[in-house]
């Protein structure tokens, strides 16, 4: 397994101050935050953290970790699951260190007596659409995938997060940003100016307008939505520690469209996005985006993660639409290898996987409905 003694596991926990120890690491990730435990903890989510040091005692790598029981048949049998969102973090070049993290994670899902562990560290394999001249493979993830086979990690069929995504390099000055944009992209800028769209900076006032618009959106697109109560939790946690910013998009002063921009390490992210019917022709949410992009600046971010592309490049991926509005943005395609599950108890892991599919549609189905009910 490597040089394993080089490095030590501390199991002390820092979530108090763990922002503070994780923001200088590769790849420090919003879902790795202190507050996004606090976002989980009321859905049955328990946090515990964990960093690895070196031998001169600096913290070279950490994965906070979210503990949930879950019931795989009602009634009968239920056990607990791991899952370390966008983690660990740690240089994926450092093989011995890769390694040394790795067996710590498949030990403390043992320890914890878990049927898995689920990690979906920004490990990038390619970049650019597949298939186009754009297209570049990156041989260290690709062999960092084959490493995590190896050593009895496989592909995860539930893939939490998005596996990839639309980043946008914010250290290129604006004229070359837009040079980098579609022509339609830049058009709809120039037209949302010139009709008079406005762009506010909101506060907590506006979370119950900006969710119901939220989830008329999700009707409107036919993607699915908690209840209207997580997202206002969502919010607050992570503007009270000055993590996230609104922007609305008004005409004549009647709110329009909606952005919520997180940001956390030099990176800033692009998660919601909301519209209403009125004044569509305006194209709000594209001077939202170009404002998005310079307060992300402002903030320090070096880079812009529009979260979120098809896992399937063509037309009849759900996501197509809207991936084709986000690349019109300039970005830069990132394709990463997506979300891994090391098996403690393979039995129990093969009923869950194979149970928990049909749960989740169910779950879709209901809150569909209940967001009808809800803006009805």
């Amino acid at each position: 397994m490597g040089d394993k003694r080089k490095y030590h596991l501390n199991r002390k926990q820092y979530l108090e101050v763990w922002d503070a120890v994780i923001q200088n690491l590769p790849n420090a990730h919003l879902l790795q935050t202190r507050e996004w435990s606090l976002i989980k903890a009321p859905l049955g989510w328990s946090p515990s953290t964990y960093t690895w040091e070196d031998e001169a005692g600096s913290c070279i790598a950490a994965c906070l970790i979210l503990k949930r029981q879950v019931r795989i048949l009602p009634g009968l049998l239920s056990a607990s699951i791991l899952y370390a969102p966008k983690g660990p973090l740690l240089d994926w070049h450092d093989q011995p260190l890769v390694e040394c993290v790795l067996s710590d994670l498949k030990q403390i899902a043992r320890e914890e007596n878990a049927i898995f562990i689920k990690i979906d560290p920004d490990i990038i394999y390619a970049t650019g659409l597949p298939g186009t001249e754009d297209e570049k493979s990156i041989p260290e993830g690709i062999r960092l995938q084959d490493s995590l086979k190896s050593s009895g990690w496989q592909y995860a069929r539930d893939q939490i997060q998005f596996r990839n995504t639309i980043t946008i390099d914010l250290s290129l000055a604006n004229d070359e940003l837009l040079a980098r944009m579609k022509q339609k992209t830049r058009y709809n800028i120039r037209l949302a100016e010139k009709k008079g769209v406005a762009i506010r900076i909101g506060s907590l006032k506006d979370s119950a307008m900006l969710s119901k618009m939220y989830a008329e959106t999700s009707l409107r697109n036919g993607f699915a939505v908690r209840e209207r109560e997580y997202y206002e939790r969502v919010w607050k946690i992570l503007f009270d520690a000055g993590m996230l910013t609104f922007l609305i998009a008004e005409v004549e002063g009647e709110p329009v469209a909606g952005l919520i921009l997180f940001h956390f390490a030099g990176r800033a992210y692009y998660f919601y996005g909301m519209s209403t019917e009125i004044h569509r022709e305006y194209m709000p949410t594209y001077l939202l985006q170009w404002k998005a992009i310079q307060i992300s600046r402002d903030l320090g971010c070096s880079v812009y993660d529009l979260w979120g592309a098809p896992e399937d490049f063509n037309e009849s991926d759900l996501l197509w639409g809207v991936f084709r509005f986000k690349e019109g943005l300039g970005g830069r395609v990132i394709r990463t290898i997506g979300a891994w599950d090391f098996p403690a108890k393979r039995g129990l892991y093969n009923l869950y996987t194979s149970v928990m599919p049909r749960i989740l549609a169910l779950m879709r189905s209901r809150g569909k409905r209940r967001t009808l009910q809800e803006i009805g």
